[in-house]
């Protein structure tokens, strides 16, 4: 099941029990900035009923979730010939921290990423 289309649900291959919460996405666009989203994907955005995934490049997206307790949930997902795997994620972001913690998922040259699962 591919991580970027607009229908799919939470990574199932994430080893927490995540129950996300449905999310206006155009206002997770604004939290995170249109100047981020130009940096991070090149301005490509792909809506999900529980967030956005923002497709980087190699094979590595950035994906954000609204969690249940209205933080958000953003994680480095490499895909290679249909295998989805998560390659950092970083839990409680705060909507002022969510563009900034965006951007670090982008970076995957850089270094690691969050809690590396």
């Amino acid at each position: 099941m591919p991580i970027t289309t607009t229908t799919t649900t939470p990574n199932p291959d994430d080893t927490q029990d995540a129950e996300f919460r449905s999310c206006d996405t155009r206002e997770l666009v604004a939290q995170i900035g249109r100047m981020n989203i130009a940096c991070i994907s090149g301005g490509r955005i792909e809506h999900r009923e529980t967030g956005i995934t923002l497709p980087v490049g190699r094979g590595y997206t950035v994906t954000v979730d609204l969690d249940w307790n209205d933080t958000y949930v953003v994680r480095r997902v490499y895909t290679r010939a249909g295998r989805v795997t998560v390659k950092g994620q970083q839990y409680t972001v705060y909507c002022d921290q969510v563009g900034e913690v965006a951007y670090q998922a982008s970076c995957f040259v850089n270094g690691p990423f969050g809690v590396n699962v």
